[in-house]
């Protein structure tokens, strides 16, 4: 039998598709779970999108497309970054893909060099795709620890004392996936200021949770005076437009955008071309649709915060954005005899029918900053409250 090459043995995943297979497992079984374990809005993707890609459809637009997208996207992709970015975008700038994820690696792809010792540095926790990428296309990873003290932003001299001329790229996450945290203004204009002086250093700025900012503006390290040049601007229409499962993302970076389209040539030959239909209605028509889900996960965001905190054992910040809560709860496994994160999420999920992810799921503990969970508050307000009732109920029968 031929064998499999260690790049593909060793590769990463996401672990929140392998929990929802648990999850499956046990519904098919006939168990009742509360699954707060998936990113996914619970949102149908709004009315006027889904027509723009009918209408796509019976115009006949169901061809290949140029690589980086139909010149409508572009442009749309263009204004939109322009006026939510306070930058300046051109529609060549930009490239289209299917999904924001494919961005990650032909970022890691782009500025790095296979076996060379170019470094990346990523937050942690963080999304598992940037080490897993990291690493499958020869690059060194290096974490950037977050820390619960400053609202789960990195420690800007810790950022400091990573960087070095080997430094090819580093992953910033605002609004941040698992924790919700959100680097300030300030901080982000402090990271120009580290980066600065090194030249062949490129930013790759996620910001796929853009529309999701509940306490003031969203800020882009691409607005930062000498950022622009230097930055990738990563979104997609996943989250804000409840469009997951449309597969429509786009990066802005002009020198790497030549770059971006020869790697979508080499993958997936260009987007779904219905779909960026879709998207084009999406940033282009009304706003009012995404401007009320974010209004009822900002109402979600309150009550499962509040119900946490009331639960022994539990501490949880508010987050700044995103639908994602990150709880420390060192003091519930020790509340229960749980020996760490992971044994409780599988209790919590085996005990008492409700699922999340545990931090290792996410990438190393943060030595230091104790045990956490990860809670997606995209949810219903009744799952919230029934969730929370089961994980109390499991915490007051099992406390010692």
């Amino acid at each position: 039998m031929p064998r499999i090459s260690n790049r593909a043995s060793e590769l990463g995943t996401e672990n929140a598709f392998v929990v929802l297979g648990e999850v499956g497992q046990l519904q098919a079984e006939g168990k009742s779970i509360v699954s707060f374990c998936i990113g996914q809005p619970d949102f149908p993707t709004p009315e006027n999108i889904q027509q723009a890609a009918v209408d796509a459809i019976r115009a006949g637009h169901h061809g290949y497309t140029p690589s980086p997208g139909i010149p409508a996207l572009r442009e749309a992709v263009a204004s939109f970054f322009s006026r939510t970015r306070k930058v300046q975008i051109d529609p060549e700038d930009v490239v289209c893909g299917c999904g924001g994820k494919p961005f990650i690696g032909y970022s890691i792809l782009s500025t790095t060099d296979y076996g060379a010792g170019n470094e990346v540095i990523y937050p942690n926790p963080g999304f598992p795709i940037y080490r897993s990428q990291i690493i499958a296309n020869g690059a060194v990873p290096v974490e950037l620890p977050l820390r619960e003290g400053r609202g789960f932003a990195f420690d800007l001299d810790e950022l400091r004392a990573r960087v070095n001329e080997k430094t090819r790229l580093l992953i910033l996450c605002s609004p941040g996936n698992p924790t919700g945290g959100i680097l300030s203004k300030e901080d982000l204009e402090e990271v120009g200021r580290i980066v600065a002086p090194y030249e062949n250093l490129w930013i790759y700025s996620d910001e796929v949770y853009s529309g999701l900012v509940y306490d003031g503006e969203f800020e882009s390290i691409a607005a930062v005076d000498g950022m622009l040049e230097r930055t990738i601007i990563a979104d997609s229409a996943s989250k804000t437009y409840a469009m997951t499962g449309w597969r429509i993302g786009y990066s802005a970076n002009k020198k790497l955008a030549p770059a971006f389209t020869r790697w979508v040539t080499n993958t997936d030959s260009c987007p779904a071309h219905p779909n960026q239909y879709a998207v084009v209605e999406a940033l282009n028509g009304s706003q009012d649709k995404a401007l009320h889900m974010r209004d009822v996960f900002l109402e979600r965001r309150g009550r499962i915060v509040d119900g946490l905190n009331a639960i022994d054992g539990f501490e949880c910040q508010l987050p700044g954005g995103a639908f994602y809560v990150w709880p420390n709860i060192t003091e519930a496994c020790k509340l229960v005899g749980a020996e760490d994160s992971e044994e409780l999420r599988k209790r919590l999920l085996y005990e008492a029918g409700v699922a999340v992810l545990a931090d290792i799921h996410f990438g190393t503990r943060v030595e230091g900053e104790g045990q956490h969970i990860r809670f997606s508050y995209a949810s219903s307000f009744e799952d919230i409250d029934e969730g929370l009732s089961r994980i109390s109920d499991f915490m007051k029968k099992n406390k010692r």
